[in-house]
């Protein structure tokens, strides 16, 4: 029609070569960055009773704080102290607790569903625009893994996905030649390429939150009820929280559930 632009086909071919199995990515890794350290006042010391971590002392001084009750009268030990706090729901204590963790092998998919707990968390998340994706990795959703069909069809998908990126990618940069700045032109192909890429593409993820904020996400993330992927990073976070601060976070059982999938259960809810 008159007026029309004709549309032509992409000035690039598309190869189609087999993804490298380390590009397909089926566990994340879950790596501590910052813990709390906690500086005891001399003129308000606490008569700590059994061992705590610093971020466990740190929320029963603020306890013991509201009441000036450093002497410990009940003589009990920070785990006890903290498991008190927890069945009273007296949860306000555990934000003066904030951990850092590395988020690795998990796709953006999880991560669209993790921002969204926002109250007492932060995040930094590595960016499509300036980081080059024509090496990405894509994490393969856990319903599809041990179905050979099942993974066979969507690591073709991934893999033309990649290859399409890549041709986009030379083409833009050539496509905006006129622009001096090469940096600034990699970022205009790579932003404007990325939206090829799916939601598979594994993404890297700085998360802070406090202990009260860990525990809400975890017990939402960790149900039953919760997407595959994000259930299996929250399990794997519970155990790292637990090895990191126990005391806040006992109450949590990981199972076995009926999807012969692990799950976990909090002993107090909304703490």
């Amino acid at each position: 029609a008159r007026g029309r632009r004709a549309i032509l086909p992409p000035p690039f071919s598309v190869s189609m070569p087999q993804l490298s199995p380390d590009a397909i990515l089926r566990e994340p890794r879950v790596s501590v960055l910052a813990r709390p350290t906690f500086v005891e006042p001399a003129h308000l010391g606490v008569q700590w009773i059994g061992d705590g971590s610093d971020g466990e002392k740190l929320a029963e001084f603020a306890g013991r704080l509201c009441y000036m009750s450093q002497r410990n009268p009940a003589g009990r030990s920070t785990r006890e102290y903290l498991e008190n706090i927890k069945k009273q729901g007296h949860g306000s204590v555990l934000e003066h607790a904030n951990y850092s963790l590395l988020l690795e092998g998990v796709s953006r998919s999880l991560t669209h569903e993790l921002v969204r707990h926002r109250a007492g968390f932060a995040y930094s998340q590595l960016s499509q625009r300036y980081v080059d994706e024509s090496d990405a990795c894509f994490v393969m959703p856990p319903a599809m893994i041990g179905d050979a069909a099942l993974e066979a069809a969507w690591t073709a998908q991934m893999d033309s996905a990649l290859q399409t990126y890549t041709g986009l990618v030379e083409s833009l940069m050539q496509r905006y030649g006129w622009v001096d700045d090469k940096v600034h032109r990699r970022k205009m192909a790579r932003e404007a390429a990325r939206g090829v890429l799916p939601n598979s593409t594994e993404t890297k993820i700085v998360v802070t939150g406090n202990a009260r904020a860990w525990r809400t996400m975890l017990e939402l993330r960790s149900s039953e009820a919760a997407e595959l992927e994000i259930r299996r990073m929250a399990v794997i976070v519970l155990r790292v929280m637990q090895e990191e601060a126990p005391a806040f976070f006992s109450d949590f059982e990981v199972y076995t559930a009926d999807d012969k999938r692990e799950a976990a259960r909090v002993g107090y809810h909304k703490v």
